[in-house]
């Protein structure tokens, strides 16, 4: 097995401006360690993304709690993300794994005991555990509390609506609903979205706005405004994510580590941050 190059992504630079409250949480991040290979069905692996870089990052931003998404690179294998969070332990980090239909209820409960609190459903390409098997993860995952971490293109969320509304678990709407390109935040298909949450099981995500917006950073005005009006309707419903290390954008894209998590003080309120940032995540996770 050919190694993976270490990290060359900047991990340091000014502190952002928001200072995060004690026991803010990174709920969407991914880590590609040593020893693990990209499998068949999945992109590449380019570089490395350690502990030990996320660290760094994590230091800088002040934040103090993690959750390690499975990539999509790994496919079904989840050995990079256990060993994960076996170096970051229980009492500050989860996981979000990919779990197949058929898994063995020893194997999640094992995965539980670990950390992981989730399950992956994505819908793009790349994705290991589609919306058509949700259905069927959602009957595995359900008993342990877990919920799913769903993912599409905002723009076709009429493929998807039905299959949301019949899950009777948690569930998180991913990326700002992803929306390729950003709709207005007047959208028939964000007005679906707040009645979605208006259910109570279902969450949704401000993470990555850089992958889908077409004016950048730092504000983002037109995933903004999408983020601002879910914010505004529904706050104790609301995650973020920091989405590092970046892989689905050239490096000439990679953004600013401190402005992902500033894109927050236009999204929020101070007190509403804090929900998003500490509250939210901790009655999600179990922090």
């Amino acid at each position: 097995m050919t190694a993976i190059p270490a990290n060359t992504r900047p991990l340091d630079g000014p502190p952002p401006r928001l200072a995060a409250p004690p026991g803010a949480t990174d709920c969407h991040m991914h880590l590609y360690l040593p020893g693990f290979a990209a499998q068949p069905g999945g992109p590449g692996i380019v570089e490395l993304a350690t502990v030990e870089d996320y660290r760094r990052v994590q230091a800088r931003l002040g934040l103090e709690r993690v959750v390690v998404t499975q990539s999509n690179a790994y496919q079904l294998d989840n050995g990079a993300l256990l060993e994960a969070l076996g170096q970051l332990g229980t009492e500050t980090a989860r996981g979000v794994a990919a779990v197949a239909p058929g898994t063995a209820e020893t194997t999640l409960r094992d995965w539980h005991a670990k950390g992981v609190r989730g399950a992956r459903i994505m819908n793009l390409p790349g994705g290991a555990v589609t919306h058509a098997d949700m259905p069927a993860v959602e009957r595995l995952v359900r008993p342990l509390g877990w919920h799913l971490m769903v993912q599409f293109n905002g723009q076709h969320l009429d493929d998807y609506l039905d299959g949301l509304q019949r899950l009777e678990g948690d569930y998180i709407i991913d990326h700002i609903g992803k929306f390729m390109p950003p709709v207005p935040a007047n959208d028939r298909r964000v007005d679906a979205i707040l009645r979605l949450l208006d259910r109570g099981n279902a969450w949704f995500k401000l993470c990555g706005g850089y992958e889908t917006s077409t004016i950048g950073g730092p504000r983002y005005e037109d995933v903004g405004a999408i983020a601002w009006r879910v914010v505004a309707h529904a706050p104790e419903r609301v995650i973020w994510g920091s989405n590092w290390p970046h892989v689905g954008v050239p490096r000439e894209r990679y953004p600013d580590d401190a402005e992902q998590l500033d894109v927050l003080l236009g999204w929020a309120g101070p007190e509403t941050r804090r929900r998003i940032l500490v509250d939210n995540p901790a009655a999600l996770y179990g922090f």
